[in-house]
This record gives C-alpha cells, sequence and structure tokens, in this order.
C-alpha cells in the first residue's frame, strides 16, 4: 500500500498505558505530514487539540486512508465495526492481553508506526456475520451469541439450516463463529478453529445439557435460524460480545456470512498459522 495522507486515531480505554504510544504517532505522522484525525472521544481522553496536521472533530470521514488502534481486541473490534464497508483498513498496534488481530505487538510500536507511516503493510480482508432480529441487522467480526440471563434458567434454542430444524438444544447459549473469532468464545467452547481461509461459520453451544450437540461448520451461502422455545424466558443476543437484541419467547433471529465484512492489515508475509502460534503456543507438544 502507498502512504497514507490520513490517519484516524483509535485507544483503549487505560489512557496511561497508550499514552507514550499517542505521542510518539502524532509527532511522526507531523514529521511525515500525515494528517491524524482524532474523534472528539480520543480527543477528550488525551487532552489532544486541533492543529497543524491534527484534525479534532467529527468521526473520521471515507476518505480516510487508515485506522490506527492503540489497543486489544475489543477496541479492535470496535474499530473494525465502525469502518466496516468503508474500504478503510484497520491497523492494531496491541495494547491488550493475547491482541490476536492485531497487526505488531506495542513492544514494536516504533516499527509499528514506521510501517504505518510508510504503507508497509499488506490488507486483509475478512469476513464477518449479520445477525437479523425483527428487521434490524447488526455487525459481527468475532461472533454472534444467544445467551440465557444470569438469573433465568437453561435456554432452550432451536437450530435451522436450509429450513431444516437440525436440533433443539437446552444449554447456557448458542455462538455463531467467523474463521477470525473461532479462537475466541467458540474455541472456549470446544469447538474447532478455522483457518481465516475457510468459507464458512461453525455454531458451538455454551455449556449444552446433552451428550449429542456437537459444533456445526456452515457454508457461506446457508442461513443460520435461531429460535428462543423457552415459555417465559427470553435470550440475549450479543455481537461481539455487546448485546444488540433480545429474544423473547418463540422470537427467531437469522445469522449471514458476509464476505469481506472488514479489512485488516498485516506485516507482509504473514500466515494465520503463524499468528495462531504466536498467541495461542503449540497446540501439541
Amino acid at each position: 500500500m502507498s502512504s497514507p495522507g490520513s490517519i484516524a486515531l483509535f485507544t483503549h480505554a487505560t489512557v496511561e498505558d497508550t499514552a507514550e504510544g499517542v505521542v510518539a504517532l502524532l509527532d511522526a505522522a507531523s514529521a511525515a505530514g500525515v494528517e491524524v484525525r482524532v474523534p472528539p472521544t480520543e480527543a477528550e481522553k488525551h487532552g489532544i487539540e486541533a492543529g497543524p496536521g491534527v484534525v479534532v472533530g467529527e468521526e473520521p470521514s471515507d476518505d480516510t486512508d487508515i485506522a490506527v488502534v492503540l489497543g486489544g481486541d475489543g477496541t479492535i473490534l470496535t474499530t473494525l465495526r465502525a469502518f466496516a464497508a468503508r474500504d478503510i483498513p484497520v491497523f492494531a498496534i496491541n495494547y491488550g492481553a493475547i491482541g490476536f488481530l492485531s497487526t505488531v505487538d506495542h513492544g514494536e510500536l516504533h516499527e509499528g508506526i514506521r510501517r504505518v507511516l510508510s504503507g508497509d503493510f499488506e490488507i486483509l480482508a475478512i469476513p464477518a456475520l449479520e445477525v437479523q432480529v425483527e428487521g434490524a441487522r447488526r455487525l459481527a467480526v468475532n461472533d454472534a451469541s444467544f445467551h440465557r440471563r444470569p438469573d433465568d434458567r437453561v435456554a432452550e434454542l432451536a437450530y435451522s439450516v436450509e429450513g431444516e430444524e437440525l436440533g433443539r438444544v437446552r444449554c447456557d447459549g448458542l455462538v455463531a463463529s467467523t474463521p477470525v473469532g473461532s479462537t475466541g468464545y467458540n474455541l472456549a467452547n470446544g469447538g474447532p478453529v478455522l483457518a481465516w481461509k475457510v468459507e464458512g461459520f461453525v455454531v458451538s453451544f455454551i455449556a449444552p445439557h446433552t451428550l449429542t450437540a456437537r459444533a456445526l461448520v456452515v457454508d457461506t451461502e446457508t442461513v443460520l435460524e435461531v429460535e428462543n422455545l423457552s415459555r417465559r424466558h427470553p435470550v440475549d443476543v450479543s455481537a461481539d460480545g455487546r448485546n444488540v437484541a433480545t429474544l423473547a419467547s418463540g422470537d427467531r433471529a437469522e445469522v449471514r456470512f458476509s464476505h469481506d465484512g472488514v479489512l485488516i492489515a498485516q506485516l507482509p508475509g504473514s500466515s494465520f498459522y503463524h499468528r495462531l502460534r504466536e498467541k495461542f503456543g503449540r497446540l501439541a507438544n
């Protein structure tokens, strides 16, 4: 990619962690003649004021060249959703625990900034999921989950593909994960890890009350339907861990695969398998 003319800045909630990185990025961008666009929330967090090469105000517009994140996977996911379908890649410098979606670790801050400003990275398009409940659609980069509320009884969920009901499961919940998200909630459920180039998404269950519930990989053209079979208790619907809707008794939701939903920056020559080993260690010894 060519050197950007403008970048947008996003950081996670702990200001002390990223303060040094923000200053380094602003100084390097100024020296390179690259405009930094700072949303109001970020300007308030870090005390950033408008000046030559620094624009403070509205959310970054569609002509922004790249978004730069200093944060963990939660902040990265929020930024990816914000720039979905806008053809703006996200370059992430990890300040979180794992940072599976990050481009570089914060120990490589200055090298990461150099790469951002020189365009020394590759862009990878990754899929997402669209969750539709009562006509409203939400985007999930990692996963969409359906789960019982803490004080309610075990959920009873039916799931169907292509109009065929595959099962009714009493469980704490159901998770539909993209290949990117398969190393998160799905992995904790015992579901399979999907390499990023796999065309499909995986359905797994949270604490199923049965010995027969198994994870299922669904193809990209198939719609997954989830129905709340409980007579009284609602089920919460989350996208990337954030509640976005509620399924009342008898309500249904649809989950669809979204091709090339978001763009992430990665180092030249990077692979999913290298990232997997770096972040999670060897799968077997």
